[in-house]
C-alpha cells in the first residue's frame, strides 16, 4: 500500500511539472515581458533570457514587438541566428548594431568587397561602388527580378570608409548646417555603409519613393533579404529622418523575422538581437 501511494505521488508530481512547463512554453510575448525572469529560470532558461532581454529594451522597442507565442518567436530567432553563419566570419555580423550610439572603428573595412559595375541586372552611377559578397549576390538577384518586371534599379552609394564618411558629414554640415546634417548624414564610425551591407538607390532623395523603381523595391526587397533602414515616422528611434532610398542587407530570414515580430522596423530587431547576444 505504501509503495502504491508513493508511486501515485510521484505520478502526480511529474504530471504537475509537465503541465506547468507546458503552460510556460505556451506563454505569449506580452506575458513573458510582464513576468519576473526568475520565474522561468529552472523550467525554461530560454524564456527567462527572453524575459530579461525584453525588459532591458527601450519602451519604444518593447511597444514595437508584436504579441504572439513565445515558443514560436524563439524558434524564429534560432533560424535567424543560424542563418547568420552563412555570412563571412571575417567581417562584422549582418546584425551588427551601428547607429549614433554604437560605432565601429576607423580601421574596419570588410574583407570580401566586390566592385560594382553596370550590368544586365542593375546600373551604377559611380565607378567607386562596392559591397560585401553576400550583399552583392542578393542585389544582383533582386536586379534580375526587377528587370523581368520591366524595372531597372540604379545604385548610387554602397560601402564607405570611415574617412570618406568623415569628409561627407563635414560637407553636409557646410551645406545644411549641423542640426540638419545630423538628421540626414552619419558621422564617421556610425554609418551602416561602413559595414559594406548597405546601399542607396537613385535618386537619393524623397522622390525615389514615388518612382517605379521605388515602388518595386518596397514591394519586393524583403524577398531578397533587403530591409529599409530608416522608415518614415521613426526618426526618434533610428536617429535619421525617413530615407526611402537606403536599404541594408540582412538576409531573407531576418527580414521575415523583422516583419513578423518587430513591426517591420529594422532598428527594433537589430537592438533586440544585440541585447540577446550580450545576455
Amino acid at each position: 500500500m505504501k509503495k502504491l501511494l508513493l508511486f501515485l505521488s510521484f505520478v502526480l508530481l511529474v504530471t504537475s511539472c509537465r503541465t506547468k512547463k507546458t503552460q510556460v512554453q505556451s506563454e505569449d510575448l506580452m506575458a513573458v515581458k510582464e513576468t519576473q525572469p526568475l520565474n522561468y529560470a529552472v523550467e525554461n532558461p530560454e524564456l527567462e533570457k527572453l524575459s530579461r532581454v525584453i525588459k532591458s529594451m527601450s519602451s519604444r522597442c518593447q511597444e514595437g514587438i508584436i504579441n504572439g507565442n513565445a515558443a514560436e518567436f524563439l524558434s524564429d530567432l534560432r533560424e535567424v541566428l543560424e542563418d547568420e553563419k552563412n555570412f563571412s566570419e571575417n567581417d562584422l555580423s549582418p546584425f551588427f548594431l551601428i547607429d549614433k550610439k554604437h560605432t565601429v572603428g576607423s580601421d574596419y573595412e570588410p574583407h570580401d568587397l566586390v566592385h560594382l559595375e553596370s550590368n544586365s541586372a542593375f546600373l551604377v552611377n559611380k565607378n567607386s561602388l562596392s559591397l560585401r559578397r553576400e550583399a552583392y549576390d542578393a542585389l544582383k538577384e533582386m536586379g534580375e527580378a526587377a528587370k523581368k518586371d520591366g524595372v531597372t534599379l540604379t545604385v548610387s552609394s554602397t560601402y564607405r570608409s570611415y574617412e570618406y564618411q568623415k569628409n561627407l558629414f563635414a560637407y553636409w554640415v557646410k551645406v545644411d548646417g549641423l542640426e540638419e546634417a545630423e538628421r540626414e548624414s552619419a558621422r564617421e564610425g556610425t554609418s551602416q555603409h561602413q559595414l559594406g551591407l548597405a546601399l542607396d538607390f537613385a535618386p537619393v532623395d524623397d522622390a525615389f519613393a514615388g518612382t517605379a523603381e521605388g515602388q518595386w523595391v518596397y514591394k519586393n526587397a524583403a524577398d531578397f533579404g533587403w530591409s529599409l533602414s530608416f522608415p518614415e515616422g521613426y526618426e526618434d528611434v533610428t536617429g535619421y529622418r525617413w530615407e526611402s532610398w537606403h536599404f541594408r542587407y540582412i538576409g531573407k530570414k531576418a527580414v521575415a523575422f523583422q516583419k513578423k515580430w518587430f513591426s517591420n522596423v529594422q532598428q527594433f530587431m537589430i537592438e533586440f538581437i544585440d541585447e540577446w547576444k550580450k545576455n
